[in-house]
């Protein structure tokens, strides 16, 4: 039987497979989008895993907030619509064993136009602002790509 004061190992930290997406864009169809460096290098609009007991609308946010440094600059809202994915190979050690599925909710952040961002270093090297149609062809994920997709065509 174990004591109650002896200290334990924490055990890891492993991420929610649950996301956000979210792709900002202009008035005019200009699409920001991020170039990630690790594991491998592509670009991608701006992503992240809900922390425990986050909601996606408040992980959206905080998001946002890290990786642009936008946070009242447009407007951001739900699309409505939400995608499972299978975990590429390269991130599943970030999760618990036997998870290999995650589930992305999609958000906007529409700008009035191109602004610069407050880049963090740490997980993307660069960023460009880019036509709607050049974001589809450019971005890595199918679900990025479908999302820039169904943008495009409301906006149409």
């Amino acid at each position: 039987m174990t004591s109650p004061n002896i200290a334990r190992e924490p055990g890891p930290t492993y991420r929610r497979p649950i996301s956000v997406l979210v792709v900002v864009f202009t008035d005019d169809a200009q699409i920001l989008l991020l170039r990630r460096c690790q594991p491998f290098d592509f670009w991608q609009s701006v992503t992240g895993s809900l922390k425990n007991d986050e909601s996606h609308a408040d992980a959206a946010a905080r998001e946002l907030l890290e990786e642009t440094g936008f946070t009242e600059e447009g407007e951001l809202n739900y699309s409505g619509v939400s995608r499972q994915f299978v975990i590429d190979p390269r991130w599943r050690d970030r999760f618990a064993p036997g998870v290999v599925e995650n589930v992305e909710f999609e958000w906007r952040y529409r700008l009035p136009a191109v602004s610069g961002i407050k880049l963090d270093k740490e997980e993307h090297s660069e960023y460009q602002w880019l036509p709607i149609d050049e974001a589809i062809e450019t971005v890595w994920s199918w679900t990025n790509r479908d999302a820039i997709k169904q943008l495009k065509a409301e906006l149409s």
